[in-house]
Parts: structure tokens; C-alpha cells; sequence
């Protein structure tokens, strides 16, 4: 009877390392952020972060609940959608937004969709226990076109730029939306902040060969200290290039540790399996490099299929042996805005079967998995 008792203790051990909460006591002077004034709430979502990869990696998607291949949430939505949940039954663990528009005051981001919804679900997300990261495709200053007018635009935005009290402008409303995502409490979300992203390629008016390496770099010191001056603490920063051939590549950009929490990359599968494969395991070697160096995480921070309702088995055979065993945070999926231009899956994708395939990977994490891993003071 005794050994039955035994092992009944044991398997209740055992069932609860698995599947028990886990809680983790951190101390605040032993946290060191490149915002030396962050919440308290935002070193401990960076531990959290730290600690994803002991487990394996987090999966997320852009705009994941705010709509889908031929849905799209009412601005006060009654329930939580997912393109991943229709699939898979769970949730992804971080979300993505991105808050182009927000710089000029508008109701919409550049993807139409509503900051007010937007604030909504984040503050759902992360009561549920969700990792929220931001992006920013915000316009040009000097020509207010898009994101991808190449027109030179970083120098004049600088201190002393001709345009420089209109950035200050557009930082300003950037802050006032970050101070104004609160929890249940009143108190600040904690999000990963992810500028000017890709700075590397050349499609950006931020990008190689539309401003010098020096000049991107103070960009990103001035709308950090920006940032700071307007009060802003519940920020991770997260860098993130494009593809890179080498360590020189992170480093030409690279405004410095002082500024950066979180080193990133973005990666696509153009030029097919064999390249990105390659490409997502020669850049996440290079990150993982770089962030034992500095002792920063790292993630995949945007992919995606380009070629939509092909390759079935794209994610077990494709994606997941690039970033298999590689030590990222997590990986981000870019969005699914309609038929012609989705990047993850959806029940009725051809690559659904895999998606659940990929689901049950004991490196997969989700939702409910990811927001077991708690710190307290």
C-alpha cells in the first residue's frame, strides 16, 4: 500500500511540473532594462520573456483577434476570435499590432484598424495572460507618404531637422497611447516596442540606403530619450534587422545595449524552402551570438508563407527546422488580412492539417502555456 501512496505522490509531482502554474521570485535591482525608470510590471514581463525559451517558444500572430480570413471583430467584440484558434482550438501567446496613424491623430492604423478596438483587445490579451509587441509603420515626416516612400526623411527629424518639432509631435501622440493601455487596475500594460524595424533593407524611408548607419542610430537614441521624456515606462525595446549575412550586418544599425532589451530579426521565405530554412538558421545563430554577448532574448519577430494556400506542410517542414532547438523567445506570424494576402493559416487553409501537427510540438507553447510562467517581487 505504501509504494501505491509513493507513487501516487510521485505522479502528482511529476502531473504538476507539467502543468502547475509556475511562479518565480525575481529581484527589481538585479533587472537591469535599457529604460532605467521601467514599471515594475515591465521587468517582470522581461523575465518572463527570458524565461520562455527554458520551455520552448512562443507562438504569435499579428492582429490575431482582431480579424481573419472573412471575419473581422465589431468595435465592441462579445467574444475572442482567432484565425489560430478556429485550427488549432488555442490561442497564440503574443499578439502584434502595429500603430501606423497614430503619429497623425487618426481613429484607424494603417491597416484600418481602430485604436480604440486595439486598446480593447491588448487589455483583454494580457488579462489573459497574452505578450503584446508593437511595430510602427508610421509615415514619412517630410513628404507625408507612406512608410515606403524612400525619400530622405531621418536627418531632418533629428535634433536641429527642419521637421524635427513635427516628430516631437508625433512621439508625443505615440505616448500618450502607451500610457493610455491600462489593466483592470489602472495600472500600465507592459508591451514590447518594436521601431523601426528592417532598418537594413531598403524599402523604409528609415532603411540602407535612405539615411546613413549614424543618423539611424541617433533616430533611435532621440525617440528613446523622447519616449522617457514623455513619461513613458512600461516600453521593451526590441531591435529588429532584416535578413543579415553576417554579424556586421546587427552591428551597422546596432544604436548600442544601453538603448535595447530584446534582439530580433524578420525573415520570409523568399527564394523557397531551402533558403529559408538556411536564412532562418544562419541569422538565428548570429542572434543567439549576440545576445549571449549582451545577455539579452531574442525571437523571430516576423515571418510568414509568402505563398499562401501552398506547400502543406509548410510549418513542420519548413518552418519549424529553421527555428527548432534555436533558443527564441518566441516567433511572430505576420497577419491574415483576406485570401490574396494572409501569411499563417485558417480552417480552411491547405496547410491546417500541419498547423496542428506543428500545435502539438513540445516546443510549441500557446497561450494557456505561456501564461503559466510567473515572476513575483
Amino acid at each position: 500500500m505504501k509504494y501505491i501512496v509513493k507513487i501516487g505522490i510521485l505522479l502528482t509531482f511529476i502531473v504538476c511540473m507539467t502543468s502547475c502554474k509556475s511562479t518565480y521570485r525575481i529581484n527589481l535591482e538585479d533587472i537591469h532594462l535599457a529604460n532605467i525608470k521601467a514599471s515594475e510590471k515591465t521587468k517582470i514581463l522581461y523575465e518572463r520573456i527570458k524565461s520562455i525559451p527554458n520551455d520552448g517558444f512562443a507562438f504569435g500572430h499579428q492582429d490575431a483577434t482582431i480579424y481573419g480570413i472573412n471575419w473581422k471583430q465589431p468595435d465592441s467584440p462579445l467574444k475572442i476570435r482567432s484565425d489560430i484558434r478556429d485550427v488549432s482550438g488555442k490561442l497564440p501567446a503574443v499578439h502584434g499590432y502595429d500603430l501606423g496613424h497614430i503619429e497623425l491623430n487618426h481613429s484607424f492604423n494603417l491597416d484600418t484598424v481602430s485604436f480604440v478596438l486595439m486598446r480593447d483587445q491588448v487589455k483583454k490579451m494580457y488579462k489573459k495572460g497574452a505578450i503584446i509587441t508593437f511595430s510602427w509603420h508610421l509615415d514619412n515626416p517630410v513628404t507625408d507618404g507612406s512608410s515606403w516612400d524612400t525619400t530622405a526623411a531621418v536627418s531632418e527629424i533629428l535634433k536641429g531637422g527642419l521637421k524635427r518639432e513635427k516628430y516631437e509631435k508625433w512621439v508625443s501622440r505615440l505616448s500618450i497611447f502607451f500610457k493610455s493601455l491600462k489593466d483592470e487596475k489602472d495600472q500600465p500594460i507592459p508591451v514590447v516596442f518594436r521601431p523601426f524595424h528592417e532598418m537594413n533593407g531598403g524599402w523604409f524611408w528609415w532603411g540602407e540606403g535612405n539615411c546613413s548607419a549614424e543618423d539611424y542610430k541617433e533616430l533611435w537614441r532621440q525617440t528613446f530619450m523622447l519616449l522617457q521624456q514623455n513619461n513613458v515606462q512600461n516600453l521593451l525595446f526590441a531591435y529588429s534587422p532584416n535578413i543579415m549575412q553576417s554579424k556586421e550586418d546587427f552591428e551597422r544599425y546596432y544604436p548600442g545595449d544601453e538603448y535595447v532589451d530584446i534582439l530580433g530579426v524578420d525573415i520570409y521565405n523568399y527564394g523557397g524552402k531551402e533558403a529559408f530554412i538556411k536564412n532562418i538558421q544562419t541569422n538565428l545563430e548570429i542572434l543567439r551570438s549576440e545576445a549571449q554577448k549582451r545577455s539579452k532574448p531574442y525571437a523571430l519577430t516576423e515571418t510568414g508563407n509568402i505563398n499562401p494556400g501552398s506547400d502543406p506542410d509548410w510549418w513542420t517542414e519548413n518552418l519549424y527546422p529553421g527555428i527548432k532547438d534555436s533558443g527564441i523567445a518566441w516567433v511572430l506570424l505576420w497577419r491574415n488580412a483576406r485570401l490574396d494576402h494572409y501569411f499563417s493559416t485558417y480552417k480552411d487553409d491547405v496547410t491546417a492539417e500541419d498547423f496542428r501537427e506543428f500545435e502539438k510540438l513540445e516546443e510549441t507553447l500557446f497561450l494557456d502555456q505561456v501564461k503559466k510562467i510567473n515572476f513575483k517581487l
